[in-house]
Formats: structure tokens, sequence, C-alpha cells
């Protein structure tokens, strides 16, 4: 005799099909992926990509608000450099008006990586855009920003 599950399957179903965290992760995989397989010539992912735009600023950016900016805490921030700064790409130093503080820049390698990999990203994301159709990507942006910010 089997036992019937305490949660309905139908429930299963439900959540399956109506979750907003679940549609959001699998569409967030799958842009990342596509992006990845984009930037994958470069040898850097789409992530790094993100980290390498974040530090192209007209001065060099702290570690909290590169954090913040990416939404990931300073300890994942850390180890996301750590790649890039082995390939000579990003290079981090202390800040000079608070020496426990870090600041993180692009070295000239990261600039002309990035100069590569701009068409890359513009291209990918213009297909992305095209897939959403006429006002898609905008009313997309704007309900995610709007998510994002409650």
């Amino acid at each position: 005799m089997s036992k019937l599950p305490i949660v309905p399957f139908e429930t299963t179903l439900h959540v399956k099909d109506t979750c907003l965290c679940l549609h959001v992760q699998r569409a967030a995989r799958a842009i990342a992926r596509r992006f990845d397989e984009a930037l994958r010539p470069l040898e850097i992912t789409n992530g790094q990509f993100s980290l390498l735009m974040s530090l192209n600023r007209p001065a060099p950016p702290n570690m909290g608000s590169v954090a913040a900016l990416l939404a990931m805490d300073r300890t994942t921030l850390t180890a996301a450099l750590k790649p890039l700064e082995r390939r000579g790409l990003v290079e981090t130093f202390a800040d000079a008006e608070d020496r426990r503080s870090r600041r993180m820049r692009l070295t000239p390698e990261g600039e002309r990586l990035l100069e590569r990999a701009l068409p890359i990203w513009t291209s990918t994301h213009g297909a992305l855009d095209m897939a959403l159709g006429v006002d898609g990507p905008e009313q997309l942006r704007a309900d995610l920003l709007m998510i994002g910010r409650s």
C-alpha cells in the first residue's frame, strides 16, 4: 500500500508553473550560458566580463562599491578577482586614504580585453533583445529593477 504524500503532486505542478524564483533562475542560467559561450574565445565568463566592466570607471572603485553593484559579498568578489589578477587583467591596491580598504583597477591588458569583449557582448545582447520583441527588453529590465529594489 502506497503512502500519499503530505504535499499533493498537483501543488508541485502549480509551483513549477508559477514560481517566479524558479523561472528567473532558469532564465538567468540560460542567458549566462549564452554569454559564456560567446565570450569563450577570450577565455572569460559572463561574470568576469561583468566584473571587468564594473572596473571601467574614471577612478578605481573600492571593494564594497563593486560588490554592491554586482550583488555579491566581498569574499565572493575577492575570489572572483584572483583569476583576473593572475592573468594580469586587474590589479588591487591599498586605498591611499584608508590603508585597510582595497581598490581595484583594470590593467592596460584588462582594458584591451574589455575592448575586444564589448562587440561580442553587444552582438549577443542584441540577439537576446530581438528575441524578446519590440518592448520586451525594456519592460523586462524595468520589472527586474523594480524587483531588485524591493
